[in-house]
């Protein structure tokens, strides 16, 4: 596929987008100096990468103090996912995750060990909190690599992993609140945007018992389906590199879904000898452009980090140059992680649908913090 000039890109949107085209920087990094040691022509390492969602479970800050430690890289990566696996507050990500359109919560994930360059992914995992466990267990105990539905389920329990029912009272409430709105959003009766169907869903999550301060969130989430996952890249003082992603999908999926991240080369890609990068938000598109092994390719040929991911991001709408305007109906995020500690992140849009704030990444360098993403294009106010 060819690549696309910024004035071609920007060309190709004008027709139906509606919106201002701009490649946005990153926010200048805050704080005092980070406490790594600064690499030649990158960044600090260790290092550790993640989505916005490490940040607020503990992900980046425990995977640091392990790669600190001494750790391998892929063992510490993993241990920060599982904060983020195990905090049924993320309901986009292992226990308390949103399920799929029977309420069924069903988990993928994959991870890759940089230095010996092993792998290993589970797709449509159920009653098991810690799919970037299991992953990790099909790369250590077989000659496989990747086990779905009930096969990986049945290896997870084979190999001793706790059995849990995954769906938690919130998930459940917000689940139902769905299943008693979807006849609303056909052709017929009040549209998305009408202040009627609004009116239903209030009343119908006041019917379901869902407590006054979770109702915003549970309605956000029925007029924005969240597609979740937490993607963990980190590297080590030496330089080794490993990375997870895992995710519980694309809320109310139609069962047996699996999305981008639990694909080597999609959702996650790991070249030791030259960095890593991951994905979240819509993966039938990463898929598309296989965007995990795309981005280590870009920065193989030379490319800083942040190039990298917007050009994979440049793919993804050169796919809809006959259809600009579906733009608006998705976003997805890359996130790239080099071997010397340089890094960026970058996502389609500026800022989340139905949201004001930017859209941010997590980043542990010795100071773990907050990072605004790059950007291709800022959405309507």
């Amino acid at each position: 596929m060819s690549k696309l000039s910024r004035r071609e890109f920007a060309a190709g949107l004008a027709a139906g987008v509606g919106t201002t085209v701009v490649l946005g920087a990153e926010a200048a990094r805050p704080g005092a100096a980070a406490a790594g040691r600064t690499q030649p022509n990158g960044g600090k390492r260790p290092v550790v990468l993640a989505s916005g969602n490490g940040f607020r479970t503990g992900a980046t800050q425990t995977a640091y103090e392990r790669l600190a430690a001494g750790d391998d890289t892929l063992d510490a990566v993993i241990a920060g996912v599982n904060r983020t696996e195990d905090d049924p507050t993320d309901d986009t990500v292992g226990y308390g995750g949103l399920p799929n359109e029977q309420g069924v919560v069903q988990l993928d994930a994959c991870v890759m060990h940089g230095p010996s360059n092993r792998c290993g992914a589970v797709g449509a995992l159920e009653n098991c909190k810690n799919p970037s466990l299991v992953a990790k267990a099909v790369m250590d105990h077989t000659d496989e690599i990747f086990f779905v539905g009930a096969g990986a389920t049945q290896f997870a329990k084979d190999y001793g992993f706790p059995q849990v029912d995954l769906l938690t009272d919130h998930a459940r409430r917000v689940w139902l609140l769905w299943r008693e709105t979807r006849s609303l959003k056909d052709s017929w009766g009040p549209g998305l945007d009408s202040p009627e169907f609004r009116k239903k869903l209030e009343a119908r999550a006041r019917r379901l018992r869902i407590p006054e301060a979770e109702r915003e969130r549970a309605i956000n989430r029925i007029l924005n389906p969240p597609t979740g996952t937490i993607t963990c890249l980190g590297v080590n003082a030496r330089g080794e590199i490993s990375g997870v992603t895992s995710t519980s999908g694309i809320a109310f999926k139609i069962p047996g879904r699996v999305g981008d991240s639990p694909l080597i080369g999609a959702g996650l890609f790991v070249d030791g000898e030259v960095g890593a990068g991951g994905s979240t938000g819509r993966g039938e598109e990463n898929i598309r452009v296989a965007g995990g092994h795309t981005v280590v390719e870009l920065m193989r040929q030379g490319k800083h980090p942040r190039e990298a991911v917007l050009e994979v991001l440049q793919r993804v709408v050169h796919n809809f140059r006959a259809f600009p305007d579906r733009l608006k109906l998705f976003d997805l995020s890359f996130y790239a992680l080099r071997v010397d500690g340089a890094y960026a992140a970058a996502t389609l849009w500026d800022r989340p649908a139905g949201e004001t704030q930017p859209r941010q990444f997590a980043v542990h360098d010795g100071v773990n913090r907050l990072e605004n993403m790059a950007y291709l294009m800022r959405r309507e106010s």
